[in-house]
């Protein structure tokens, strides 16, 4: 008998060797690590498999709901009330027997045409506004740089583009400069955030050439209607009033001038009435939505036709200022003048906000549509009061001065000087001032001697 291995016999097989516990913290024999493998795994595909079950039933309850809360809001924001007097529903306004109506889906033509309009202003500009500057003789200020400063630069960032005059002091001592020398970074500084004149003037006149053809267009439109002579006219057979292209043209025009002038309001030239600005531009462009939904296209086009034809001698007005040509300009200003108050402050609530309210009530019946409107026309209307205001100041300044020197809503430039040459500038115009009135009044006295001696006959 050997030592080795027990013998087995044919047909008998060798008792099993019970497996030895394996104690914890001792490793694993390998031929066991992929069964160890294995039931680590188990228990873990039921959990992702159960997860991913869950997150389906939430986007499949979570789709739907959204899907219908979308759609209980766009039902409720299109309920008939809301856009058209009581009587009537969305399906007489439905096309039919080769009749034409407005709808609020035609005017997803203004996205693409916004777009073009925005390339269309910017060589315009580039190609007529930039040749026309220099052929009118405009020429851009010299503006010295600024020398980098890091201390003036973040006060001028953050806080105030004018500081107070203890704030120039302790910016002095920061930045180790006099006072003098802080004023003049910050006047060279501020000069180089206000717009060139040559980017004025071009604005000016893509602006002037705009009005210029949506004018033209409302007039050949009002040509054979009676809607200005007689604006009750304008609610005959509404709200069932077929659309006219050339009104459907005009409206996508204006409405996508008016979203580009709101998209690219950041980047133009900012005024002193820059917040009026924006609520103008989103009170024209809700007022131009709401008529063409609510087929108020009529009035609209009346609205439109008041408006663009005094900004059109604005905005030649502006062009003659930047240009410098005094006679022109204060004969453009007080034409400007003028047609805004007739147009704005005179026609405007006569034809429109009378026609929207007392004879639109005497054959209809009022719904949340005509308040809206009316409200929206109410605030037009504060908008042309306040900038008539900004008239009457120019207006004052062109008695008392006797010219038209500047646009009240913008920034005037300020010199590029030291402290001492604008000493020396104050005291040299000082000095040329006295000269002059002395001068006036001597001839004033020459003058009333020689009316003297023409009146009275010598004997």
């Amino acid at each position: 008998m050997s030592l080795g291995a027990p013998e087995v016999s044919e047909g008998r097989r060798a008792p099993a060797v019970p497996k030895r516990p394996f104690s914890k913290g001792t490793l694993s024999p390998p031929c066991l690590l992929p069964e160890r493998e294995h039931r680590t795994k188990e228990p873990l595909e039921p959990r992702l498999l159960q997860r991913r079950e869950s997150g389906s039933h939430l986007l499949s309850i979570f789709l739907p709901c959204s899907s219908r809360m979308l759609g209980t809001l766009y039902e409720s924001f299109w309920r008939t009330e809301y856009w058209i007097p009581p009587g009537y529903t969305w399906a007489d306004l439905e096309d039919s027997d080769g009749i034409t109506y407005p709808h609020p889906k035609d005017l997803l033509a203004v996205i693409p045409l916004t777009f073009i309009l925005i390339i269309i202003r910017c060589g315009t500009e580039r190609f007529i506004g930039l040749p026309l500057c220099r052929a009118l003789g405009v020429r851009d200020p010299i503006r010295m740089k600024v020398t980098p400063n890091p201390i003036l630069e973040s006060f001028f960032q953050n806080q105030s583009k004018n500081p107070q005059k203890n704030e120039l002091s302790n910016l002095a001592s920061q930045a180790s400069l006099s006072v003098r020398q802080v004023e003049c970074w910050f006047r060279r500084r501020r000069n180089q955030e206000r717009p060139l004149m040559s980017r004025k003037f071009s604005e000016a006149c893509w602006k002037f050439l705009f009005y210029s053809i949506s004018f033209s267009d409302g007039f050949f439109i009002f040509y054979n209607k009676t809607w200005f002579g007689q604006p009750e006219t304008v609610w005959n057979g509404y709200p069932k009033q077929p659309l006219q292209p050339a009104i459907y043209w005009w409206y996508l025009l204006e409405l996508s001038f008016y979203v580009s002038l709101l998209l690219t309001l950041a980047n133009d030239v900012k005024r002193k009435d820059f917040k009026e600005q924006v609520i103008h531009h989103v009170v024209t462009i809700t007022l131009l939505f709401f008529s063409y939904s609510a087929n108020f296209m009529h009035i609209g086009a009346l609205v439109l036709l008041l408006h663009d034809v005094s900004d059109i001698f604005m905005e030649a007005c502006k062009m003659l200022i930047y240009a410098n040509w005094s006679q022109a300009r204060d004969i453009m200003f007080i034409l400007f003048a003028v047609v805004f108050f007739i147009s704005r402050l005179i026609f405007f609530p006569i034809k429109v906000l009378y026609t929207t309210y007392y004879t639109f009530l005497t054959n209809y019946k009022a719904f949340l549509g005509f308040y809206f409107a009316n409200t929206l026309l109410t605030v037009l209307q504060i908008l042309n009061i306040f900038w008539f205001f900004l008239i009457l100041r120019m207006f004052y300044k062109l008695l008392s001065m006797g010219q038209v020197k500047n646009d009240v809503r913008s920034d005037i430039e300020e010199d590029d000087m030291s402290d001492e040459e604008l000493t020396m500038r104050q005291q040299s115009n000082g000095r040329r001032q006295s000269d002059d009135v002395t001068d006036l009044r001597a001839r004033g006295v020459r003058g009333s001697a020689q009316f003297a001696t023409e009146s009275v006959p010598v004997a």
